[in-house]
């Protein structure tokens, strides 16, 4: 159960991010679709909804997302269908349910780095960049290695390169959260491979990656994803399984994007 003991909307970015210095009890709010479902108590609760972020927009460079937006403006947004092959929508559009996609917000969702993750997964096969009120700007990639701080997430950037992408995913019913997650994603001669819920966070699978890069085949660099990464078994599935199905989910992924045209 979720309980809350004061809720807070500030009015501006910096009135925010002074209430959640003020206490280490504080929280920053997204959609609390995920808060729901465990048990949690928080002091000061910030409401980030009065402040414009709710939002996807696109110019000659890059698709800006505000933290607000939510998986069901990901799902729809017709620029996000047309470029990358669609992957962000494709990974968002199975996640439980129409009603949960409308309330999960992408800010939440990529501060808290959840392991489970479609979307990170997704985000880290492109080139992605996040905007943090505090740490400023930063690629995402970066920003998944180093340890939580007390900031807020405001905006996604993804530049507009031209990149191709694919995701698959692993789940024992369309509706459940991944057993594994994959994307890659290709620039001319540059590849990037990634592999989430592990269970834990997703990575770029930098060997993988730079075996495609370098024009080996397919099969050989799937392999070499499953080789190099770790796995880790839960109730969905045990370590041994998530590596054994990393090296089809690569080699699935991969394989859509040469046959991107």
């Amino acid at each position: 159960m979720l309980k809350i003991l004061d809720l807070v909307q500030p009015e501006s970015i910096d009135e925010a991010y002074k209430v959640l210095t003020e206490s280490h009890k504080s929280a920053v709010l997204g959609g609390c679709a995920f808060l729901r479902m465990g048990s949690k108590t928080i002091n000061t609760a910030i409401d980030l909804s009065k402040l414009d972020l709710n939002y996807i927009r696109e110019d000659n460079d890059y698709i800006e997302i505000g933290a607000m937006a939510t998986f069901r403006d990901i799902e729809t947004h017709p620029a996000l269908k047309e470029h990358f092959n669609g992957v962000l929508p494709k990974s968002v559009n199975n996640i439980i349910g129409v009603q949960f996609r409308n309330v999960v917000t992408v800010g939440a969702s990529v501060f808290s780095k959840y392991g489970f993750s479609d979307l990170i997964t997704a985000l880290l096969a492109l080139d992605t960049e996040v905007e943090l009120y505090k740490g400023g700007r930063m690629p995402l990639a970066q920003f998944m290695e180093e340890s939580l701080q007390k900031d807020i997430l405001t905006k996604v950037f993804i530049k507009k390169t031209g990149r191709i992408a694919s995701y698959q995913s692993l789940r024992n019913s369309s509706s459940d959260f991944p057993i594994l997650n994959a994307a890659v994603s290709k620039l001319d001669n540059n590849w990037l491979v990634v592999v989430g819920a592990r269970p834990t966070r997703a990575v770029i699978a930098t060997n993988a990656s730079e075996k495609l890069s370098n024009g080996e085949d397919i099969s050989n660099s799937a392999k070499a994803a499953a080789e190099e990464l770790s796995f880790a078994g839960n109730l969905r599935g045990s370590a041994e399984y998530r590596k054994a199905m990393c090296e089809v989910l690569v080699k699935r992924a991969a394989t859509e994007v040469m046959q991107c045209r």
